[in-house]
């Protein structure tokens, strides 16, 4: 009796088995089915250029403040009234034109006053030299008449400069600001009268760190960039370096000089300068928008040529920025094909079809433009 119960629970316990095992298999048939049916990766569209190396200028960038080379607000030095003014606001003017001519009558009065003087000294002097001649006065009195002869003259002088000092001359050529002088107003000394500016050439103050010392140099060619004159550059050349690092900052203040012979570039105007800084250098260069930086390093994504290409992500170090290329010191060989954009979709083996219709910024001088 127990055998055959023994044997009963078997045969169940097989079927149980058998049960599972078909039903196992009917679920792999459907999974391997809907895996089948699953649609395939499709290659991913990217743009991609090949790493090619180029010439570099090594550069020392700052910004800075254009400044005059000669620049002043004329004032009056003595106070009185505006006779005329000889100038227009704007006006280029040559050094020692005159500019405003005050009112200066009794100034010149009394010069001629003094100049009589003058005369009736150096006549009573040869007189009394012709009589000390004769004996007639003493030599006491020939001093005394030369001293006084000295004296008239320097009054006489002082009353000239006195007179030189209503007629105000531009101290050097240059160009007029604008100025609300009027015939007729009254100046007291010390008032301005107009802004003079010599406008070519013109310096940019710009500071760098003191660790870029090393780096200047007297007659540097430097390039200078104005937001006023989108896509200009501007000539430049170091020409002085301060003598003093300041202890604030830790910079050192810079000038370089301009030509400016259209007159384009005004004191007091926001400048860029980019000063060439040693001798050129070949790199080898890719877009910016072709590395993905991350915590653990740089990486690009490398076309493996094929029939169906497909990317291999590699690691990259990264060197010194030029607009919008990056300089490539290893991980990437010239000829290579990178990917500039699309890398978001991209893992190691993906396939890919490149689209360069439309690509991104590789310019070595950008010029934003607004929309």
């Amino acid at each position: 009796m127990a055998s055959r119960t023994t044997k009963r629970m078997f045969i169940m316990l097989g079927l149980v088995v058998l049960l599972i095992a078909v039903l196992a298999g009917v679920k792999f048939l459907q999974i391997r089915t809907l895996i089948a049916n699953l649609p395939k990766p499709q290659p991913q569209v990217v743009t991609a250029m090949q790493a090619a190396t180029s010439e570099w200028q090594p550069q020392v960038k700052a910004v800075g403040t254009l400044v005059a080379v000669r620049g002043v607000d004329v004032a009056s030095e003595i106070a009185g009234l505006v006779r005329r003014v000889e100038f227009r606001s704007g006006q280029d003017v040559k050094a020692g034109q005159v500019l405003v001519q005050m009112n200066a009558d009794a100034e010149i009065a009394q010069q001629h006053a003094l100049q009589a003087a003058v005369e009736l000294a150096t006549t009573v002097l040869a007189r009394d030299r012709q009589q000390l001649a004769a004996q007639a006065v003493s030599q006491a009195q020939v001093d005394a008449d030369l001293a006084d002869l000295h004296a008239k003259q320097a009054s006489l002088a002082q009353q000239a400069a006195l007179v030189a000092k209503k007629t105000i001359r531009a101290p050097f050529a240059g160009r007029t600001g604008i100025t609300t002088v009027n015939p007729g107003q009254y100046l007291n000394a010390g008032d301005k009268i107009v802004t003079l500016q010599t406008l070519d050439p013109v310096h940019i103050d710009f500071n760098l760190p003191q660790r870029q010392l090393t780096q200047l140099a007297l007659g540097q060619h430097a390039t200078l960039a104005a937001d006023a004159f989108p896509g200009q550059a501007f000539e430049a050349r170091v020409t002085a370096l301060s003598p003093k690092v300041d202890p604030a900052t830790r910079n050192v203040l810079v000038e370089a000089t301009v030509a400016n012979p259209k007159r384009l570039l005004l004191p007091g105007m926001y400048a860029r300068i980019d000063v060439d800084s040693g001798a050129r250098q070949r790199y080898l260069t890719l877009p910016q928008t072709a590395i993905t930086y991350n915590p653990y390093g740089s990486t690009v994504f490398v076309v493996q040529p094929g029939a169906k290409p497909t990317v291999k992500q590699v690691f990259v170090t990264t060197g010194p920025t030029r607009g919008d290329q990056v300089a490539i010191l290893s991980g990437v060989t010239e000829g290579q094909q990178v990917v500039t954009s699309g890398q978001l979709k991209l893992k190691n083996g993906t396939e890919v079809v490149i689209d360069n219709r439309v690509l991104p910024a590789d310019q070595a001088h950008p010029t934003p433009q607004e929309q």
